[in-house]
């Protein structure tokens, strides 16, 4: 008998599955985050390779034929160093076969459709499009960091919801809604008196040191505070929101071939579950397949599957 494994291996969470030639899941692990831009690459590798363990349980893991892991920051694996703190940690588990590190999008793509080529739009902390052909990344659009893009992100949308409030401290708008939001969560109970003009100078300022005096990524916080805004009818976050969706989708279409008609799949808190950026975004898309992203460790087993027993091999039932 011989099986595949799959692995979804994030930022702040990492998890495998073990299937056979049937799709039937045998076994399942789980782990902390993986992302070796964010964990050091012994503690990234070995919290996959202890998912990878998990989801064995007693089977062989020489019998195991093929693994594909998804993962955020497999960029880091272009360097020779940190590649070779992977593979010693695929061999120290037992493994024999080749283990295939993708990012963590095709997974997520394949975990919704079966269609081998398409467009891939994830937007969560960070934003990214890919385009897919015959399963694979062939290419992306954004997807640069904060300082350079992941616009529509959760991390965008955090920084447009404090600019608006700082621009409404600045020109004397109301402060209700949005910009309290911002504050209240920014600064707490600060006990300034915003209804001076030397109140709002203050104001102003503590919001920019508070930005500024923590990573970059944490103005992604404040994301939640834009689509409580939206829902409420307030105009700056419904401008906000709509600039969101139309980055997003541009970004998305730009990835695609002109006509192209192959599945779009939505990956990541921003566009799932009750988002209006997601609901946004699925609007402008009109016409073509647009799908969810359902559970990108069942995407990666699938695809390790697939490259271990071939194209027929049934998908594992989510």
């Amino acid at each position: 008998m011989s099986f595949a494994i799959g692995v979804d291996a994030g930022g702040t969470s990492t998890r495998a599955a073990l299937v056979d030639a049937a799709g039937a899941v045998l076994g399942t692990g789980r782990g902390d985050g993986a992302n070796p831009n964010a964990h050091a690459p012994e503690v990234a590798a070995g919290r996959i390779a202890g998912a990878i363990t998990a989801a064995l349980g007693a089977y062989d893991p020489g019998a195991v034929r093929a693994c594909v892991v998804g993962m955020a920051g497999v960029s880091k694996l272009s360097d020779a160093g940190v590649a070779t703190v992977f593979d010693a940690a695929w061999t120290r588990i037992g493994l024999t076969c080749v283990v295939r590190t993708v990012a963590d999008a095709e997974v997520a793509y394949a975990s919704a459709t079966s269609a081998p080529d398409g467009t891939v739009l994830v937007a969560g902390t960070g934003s990214i499009a890919g385009r897919i052909r015959k399963r694979r990344l062939a290419g992306t659009t954004g997807g640069y960091g904060w300082l350079l893009g992941d616009e529509g992100s959760a991390f965008w949308l955090g920084r447009e919801a404090v600019r608006s409030t700082l621009e409404a401290l600045g020109r004397g708008r109301p402060l209700d809604g949005l910009p309290s939001a911002v504050l209240a969560a920014a600064l707490g109970p600060s006990g300034l008196d915003v209804r001076t003009d030397a109140g709002r100078l203050a104001a102003s300022r503590a919001l920019i040191t508070a930005a500024n005096a923590e990573a970059p990524v944490r103005l992604a916080r404040f994301a939640p505070l834009v689509s409580a805004a939206h829902d409420a009818g307030e105009p700056a976050a419904r401008e906000i929101v709509a600039r969101a969706a139309e980055l997003l989708v541009a970004n998305a279409l730009a990835a695609r071939e002109p006509g192209e008609s192959t599945p779009v799949v939505l990956v990541g808190s921003v566009l799932t579950g009750a988002s209006p950026v997601g609901a946004l975004v699925r609007h402008r898309l009109a016409g073509l397949e647009v799908l969810t992203s359902s559970d990108g460790v069942l995407g990666a087993a699938w695809l390790a599957a697939v490259d271990a027993f071939g194209e027929g091999t049934p998908r594992p039932p989510a």
